[in-house]
């Protein structure tokens, strides 16, 4: 591109340079400066003496001055311009035009169109044929023309918020050419390469133009927005931009749905780095907010980054059914769950154990799933609200367990009707060997996961046929049971997985087949969350209208144009094209984005090597006027003389001193009031504290104060002497028992809690037994004790009123399932060595939490315990608190049936042998400490 440095729009005005000689004489002469002189008269006097003064000159330096004002504004008015265009088009052939009309075209189109229109113009001038084709149009007629249908074709485009397909225009063109050689190849690019291998500088070459041009113009400035992600803290933004010669900040902008910024961040670029992931702090209900991020100095579709559900991130609550074990994470029922959503969604947990009071809080919390690991009885005031959030389009997601086995079978929040017990597969009573997973319906959310083969499942929850129950499984074993079953309940939907969540029934929370289970079932979830007065649902169709389209500069707009229905395809992301532009496709109800790159696409710059072209500007890019320049330098000079000129007259010096400014006058603000001593007292030192202190300090035995006068004075007088009874025996040296009123005081401060079961005593209410519950799931026990030697729990016709009562309690509390202590349990020697636990009775067995595969699985080979094995439940009839109440003087208050000392004895062992399984747990059983048991034995 050949072009002069320079030239004068309106050369005829430099003739008036010739007048500079004139404007020198003209102001080389200066009035004598006057001079200020003071009142003295003497001064006045000797002043008058001095000789007349003629005219003399003016300083050179200012004349000079004065000089270069005049020229700068003759050569302004001359409006010289730099680089100016010249016609320069190759003959021989035709003009074709190749306009990239893409998304990063946007910024720039108007020149682009001048500089086009330019070219046009000097093919007409020439009497050349034009032809003309763009890369982001579907079609393209680029068969040769006149000038002025080019130029129709010229005002018709418009940049489309697409990546070029420049192949597609290569071949209409080169149809259109028909192997005619065109004079000048003007390529108007936007500089990015439309692919890895777009090679359509050469396909160009290749047609042998007589001379192939390549205009960029401003190519190096495009940047976009290739990905975002809502992490656990922030929201990860993928930004790339296409020059990468120097180091940059980007701003980035989140906007929500009527386009307020809401958050902000920067994307740094480092020198020769064209692709940068940035972050954009913000709360987690913030962040979900976020309907699109967008460049703030970006105007292009490829800037602006849209949002959709999918984006959001789901906030799930995690219930169990007891509690976690920090020091045996592995045994944890959310253990598993935890590490599978922690990259995918945002985790709650209970901040109370009372399900009563933490469900409410946790619904408020607006949650998209709720998932309860081995829960099988709830609160009973808790069933209402949960079905009311699942109505509204909760996700309730269960796993099975020993709680969830014993639960009733007309639970409303279980999805199918399950078989009371376990199925136990590959165990001496069982004649089927373990099972793999079958391959995943095409139905479900799991369709595409492939089948894994190292999972396999040993025990689980059996599910009633049903005539829906294939309709209702989504995935199952390979013997064809439902391994996870679901039922829809008006717009949610509850979900229960067969097996436990922990790996003690399967595998399967162990393998990475887990993860991608959990995170289809969270994806699929409602995911703004849900309240419990929500309404309505959100289903995706299988197809998807166009909603709201997005423009080459960034913009959503209604008119939906050519645009066809959106195709989800679960394999692949679907790709922006002719049939979809980018935009949201759907309804206000639910909606996808469709952005205009590919998720972690980079820009990069299109290749040209091997090829001989010419590059060359846009029109307003390259020449540039001096004009405005030249009459801002005037401007400065003739400043610099009024400033000169006024300093010489003596201007400054008669200017009166500044009047002096006010002193500041500095107004103390009081620190705040003073908080009264003993308010402040008040304040830090709540009524109890020194009891609730004392009570942390030692250890106590408690009982729960039933109402009865006699039945609450043996309790205490029970747990008196089992409490003198292990001092005196033991290392342990409780301090005196507590009663405990359930409705108010603090469980957590003791291991174990008796209950004397009274059926003239009132019903306990449903907050107290909440409160029990939530004291049993973290890790506290509860010894239940009916007092009528009662032997069968089953209900018959033999149950006591005591018994009876005892039922109605356990209704309400989430138990696991229970059995006799067996003869190897850690209760027969975690003191004494016992084979039964009497106590004013003999007849009654102690019932313990079962252990996992106790019926088919020898002792070694038994799964590890949570919760270092000790049951949160003991229930008997025996009346332990009757055998162990005795006077000060050691005298018993209430004799043995039959009456027998030696029982008396075995019943305070019985007490001792709970109290150290209270405080050790499994200690005894743990084969790591057998050596050392056997050396202090001296065997």
């Amino acid at each position: 591109m050949s072009a002069l440095p320079f030239a004068f729009a309106y050369p005829a005005i430099l003739g008036a340079l010739i007048a500079l000689p004139v404007i020198w004489w003209l102001l080389r002469l200066t009035p004598p400066r006057p001079q200020a002189e003071v009142f003295p008269p003497l001064k006045i006097l000797a002043t008058v003496l001095k000789r007349e003064e003629t005219p003399a000159q003016s300083p050179w330096w200012l004349t000079l001055l004065r000089m270069l004002l005049a020229a700068a504004v003759i050569l302004a008015i001359a409006d010289p311009v730099f680089n100016p265009r010249t016609s320069s088009l190759a003959s021989g052939g035709p003009l074709v035009l190749f306009i990239d009309n893409s998304w990063a075209s946007a910024p720039d189109w108007e020149r682009r169109v001048q500089t086009a229109d330019a070219l046009i113009d000097d093919a007409e001038s020439a009497g050349a044929i034009v032809s003309i084709a763009f890369s982001a149009d579907p079609s393209n007629d680029a068969t040769p023309g006149t000038a002025s249908a080019a130029r129709e074709k010229l005002r018709a485009a418009e940049p489309k918020p697409l990546v070029p397909d420049r192949q597609r225009a290569f071949e209409a063109l080169r149809a259109a050419l028909d192997g005619t050689r065109p004079g000048t190849l003007a390529f108007l690019t936007d500089g990015a390469a439309s692919s890895d291998a777009d090679g359509i500088v050469r396909q160009l070459s290749d047609l042998q133009p007589a001379e192939l041009r390549v205009i960029e113009g401003d190519a190096a400035q495009t940047i976009a927005i290739s990905g975002a992600a809502n992490t656990a803290d922030a929201m990860t933004v993928k930004v790339t931009r296409l020059g990468s010669s120097g180091a940059a900040s980007v701003p980035l902008n989140a906007q929500d749905a009527q386009g307020r910024v809401i958050a902000t961040g920067r994307a740094d670029f480092a020198p020769g780095q064209t692709a940068v992931n940035a972050g954009i702090s913000a709360p987690f209900e913030m962040r979900n907010d976020f309907a699109r991020v967008s460049i703030n100095t970006g105007a292009t579709a490829g800037a602006v980054h849209l949002l959709d559900d999918a984006f959001k991130r789901r906030r799930v609550v995690l219930l169990s059914g007891e509690s976690g074990d920090e020091f045996q994470p592995l045994l944890s029922p959310l253990y598993y769950i935890q590490r599978a959503l922690e990259p995918y969604a945002d985790l709650v947990r209970p901040t109370d154990a009372n399900l009563s009071v933490a469900i409410p809080k946790l619904l408020a919390n607006n949650p998209s799933v709720i998932i309860m690991a081995d829960i099988g009885r709830l609160p009973e005031d808790t069933y209402a609200p949960l079905q009311r959030w699942i109505s509204n389009g909760g996700m309730l997601l269960r796993f099975a367990g020993p709680r969830l086995a014993a639960a009733p079978a007309d639970d409303p929040l279980i999805p199918v009707i399950l078989r009371q017990g376990e199925r136990a597969l590959g165990g001496s009573l069982s004649w089927s060997e373990p099972q793999a997973l079958a391959d995943f319906p095409a139905f479900g959310p799991f369709a595409g996961i492939p089948r894994p083969t190292d999972v396999t499942i040993n025990r689980q929850v059996l599910a009633e046929p049903t005539p829906d129950l294939a309709e209702r499984t989504w995935a199952s074993l390979a013997d064809g049971t439902p391994l996870v079953t679901m039922n829809r309940m008006n717009a949610g939907q509850i979900v229960l997985f067969h097996v436990s969540a922990e790996a003690t029934w399967s595998n399967l929370p162990i393998s990475g087949t887990f993860v991608e289970m959990l995170r289809h079932l969270v994806q699929i979830s409602r995911s703004g969350g849900v309240t419990s007065e929500s309404s309505g649902s959100v289903r995706v169709a299988e197809t998807l209208p166009p909603f709201r389209m997005l423009t080459a500069k960034g913009t959503l707009i209604t008119e939906t144009g050519n645009a066809r229905p959106l195709i989800p395809n679960a394999k692949a992301a679907p790709v922006a094209n002719f049939d979809n532009p980018p935009g949201l496709y759907g309804s206000e109800d639910g909606f996808a984005a469709l952005n205009v790159l590919p998720d972690n696409a980079e820009l990069k710059p299109l290749d040209m090597t091997g090829v001989n072209v010419v590059r060359a500007g846009l029109v307003g890019g390259e020449s540039w006027s001096a004009k405005p320049l030249l009459f801002f330098v005037a401007f400065l000079l003739l400043l610099a003389d009024s400033l000169i000129v006024l300093f010489m007259n003596g201007a400054f010096s008669r200017m009166r001193p500044r009047a002096r400014t006010l002193a500041t006058i500095a107004i103390a603000l009081s620190a705040g009031l003073m908080l009264r001593p003993d308010l402040l007292h008040a304040d830090d030192t709540q009524p109890g504290d020194d009891i609730i202190m004392q009570r942390l300090d030692n250890t106590h035995l408690a009982y729960v104060v039933t109402g009865e006068q006699d039945v609450d004075d043996i309790s205490e007088e029970g747990l008196n002497g089992l409490t003198r009874f292990l001092t005196y025996r033991t290392t342990l040296e409780p301090a005196p028992p507590v009663g405990l009123d359930l409705n108010k005081d603090e469980l957590s401060f003791y291991p174990i809690i008796y209950w004397p079961i009274s059926a003239a005593a009132p019903m306990p209410s449903n907050a107290a037994i909440s409160r029990i519950d939530a004291y049993m799931r973290n890790g506290g026990t509860v010894l239940f004790d009916t007092r009528d030697q009662i032997d069968s729990l089953e209900g018959g016709s033999d149950t006591t009123a005591n018994g009876q009562r005892l039922q109605q309690i356990l209704a309400n509390l989430d138990i696991p399932p229970l059995e006799p202590v067996p003869h190897d349990h850690v209760l027969t020697k975690s003191f004494y060595l016992l084979s039964s636990f009497p106590g004013r009775y003999a007849g009654s067995p102690l019932w313990i939490e079962a252990r996992q595969g106790s019926q088919n699985q020898n002792n070694a080979n038994r799964p590890a315990a949570a919760a270092d094995g000790v049951s949160p439940i003991l229930i008997t009839a025996n009346d332990f608190a009757g055998a162990w109440a005795v006077d000060d003087n050691d005298t018993p208050l209430l004799p043995t049936v039959p009456p027998d000392e030696t029982q008396r004895e075995y019943a305070f062992r019985a007490g001792v042998n709970i109290m150290m399984y209270m405080l050790t747990g499994n200690y005894k059983t743990d084969q790591v400490h057998v050596p050392d048991l056997l050396e202090r034995l001296g065997q």
